[in-house]
């Protein structure tokens, strides 16, 4: 981790811990613990969205090398550690799992174009799902600072969206093989995908796909209106019960203030500011926007920290496997080397010479001509 990242990752612990304080350990822990076995409810839900987020993922694959959908969901849920748990803008997890699927044997065009193009889905469904957000916000609670920047936030990142786009369709990434050739293996990363003019090949071959593009942006856009679910279900359990609308307010809100805290590990602390902020605008008390925000973190936990330890398991034994691979490639060579010196001549008696003739000096062979013949006689 970069020493940035380190610094935020502290600087955000330390606003949790002092939130927590602030609003009373006791408070906020008896709203923790009044969802009880709610809590298995809460983060069973998430897996919802993640299987619709992950099957119209795969629809995105070239029919022709379109992996089995449970190896898909493994990608997609190693992916969402990544993202919850490490600072990545989303970036982190897209590349993680373009290499799992080229280590799973599918043709890193192939893997990076879908993951691409996913992605950019991803990013725009979003946007629009806060703008679902502003709207509900601005619809039950009038004109305020918070919808403003939301909007204006949203505004931006259209625009940032839209400009992706044009250059994916201009050849974004063979533009930037120069640049991403600088960063530390950046051409390994290159030829995983088969080439970055391949790659710009790859996308935008997908990007004429129409019918599977709206299939792809409508089950994202279905899966973050389901992930509201979570925020709804934890505050049932918790006593405070709330509409569709306000948990889907807070949800596509809280979504946007996470986005846009990427340089912190897991938004740390500013996503616990921005429940209690957003909380107080839909009538929650700080302690139980601030309980609600850390079941979300149990619920990370739970599901996050097995993905990155199954993602190390996944990498070390492709390290180890790669290991032997070499060594016994260097065995057969070193066999074959072998081999070669015991059939040169000059490392093995010549227990025929008459095999070799041409080793033989022609004085010698005329006498042992002549030696047979006489015995003949």
């Amino acid at each position: 981790m970069r020493i940035g990242g380190f610094i935020a990752l502290i600087v955000g612990i330390g606003i949790v811990i002092g939130l927590v304080a602030y609003q009373g350990i006791r408070s906020v822990g008896g709203a923790i613990a009044a969802a009880s076995w709610g809590l298995i409810l809460v983060v069973l839900s998430r897996m919802v969205p993640l299987v619709a987020d992950g099957y119209v993922w795969r629809i995105l694959f070239d029919p022709a090398h379109r992996p089995p959908l449970y190896m898909v969901m493994w990608a997609r849920w190693i992916g969402e550690g990544v993202n919850t748990l490490m600072p990545s803008l989303q970036v982190g997890g897209a590349l993680v799992k373009t290499r799992l699927m080229v280590l799973y044997g599918i043709p890193g065009r192939v893997a990076g174009a879908s993951v691409v193009v996913d992605l950019t889905l991803s990013v725009l469904t979003q946007l629009l799902f806060t703008l679902v957000g502003v709207g509900l916000l601005l619809a039950h609670y009038g004109d305020s600072g918070i919808a403003r920047g939301a909007g204006a936030g949203v505004g931006a990142g259209l625009v940032l969206v839209v400009g992706f786009c044009v250059f994916q369709h201009r050849g974004l990434f063979r533009s930037l093989v120069g640049l991403v050739s600088r960063v530390a293996k950046g051409r390994d990363w290159v030829a995983a995908v088969g080439g970055a003019a391949a790659l710009d090949d790859a996308i935008r071959a997908l990007y004429r796909r129409r019918w599977t593009l709206t299939i792809n942006a409508s089950g994202q856009f279905l899966a973050w209106v389901l992930g509201a679910a979570e925020i709804w279900l934890a505050l049932y359990f918790m006593g405070h019960p709330v509409t569709v609308a306000d948990a889907l307010l807070l949800e596509s809100l809280i979504l946007a203030v996470r986005s846009a805290a990427f340089f912190v590990p897991g938004a740390l602390g500013v996503q616990e500011g921005a429940f209690v902020l957003l909380g107080a605008a839909i009538g929650l008390a700080p302690e139980v926007a601030l309980g609600l925000s850390l079941i979300k973190r149990v619920r990370e936990l739970v599901i996050g920290v097995p993905g990155l330890l199954a993602w190390q398991v996944t990498e070390g034994r492709q390290l180890f496997s790669g290991r032997s691979a070499r060594k016994a490639v260097a065995v057969a060579a070193s066999a074959r080397m072998n081999d070669a010196d015991v059939e040169r001549p000059g490392r093995r008696p010549l227990e025929e010479p008459a095999m070799i003739p041409a080793l033989v000096p022609a004085t010698e062979r005329r006498s042992r001509d002549e030696h047979q013949q006489t015995d003949l006689v």
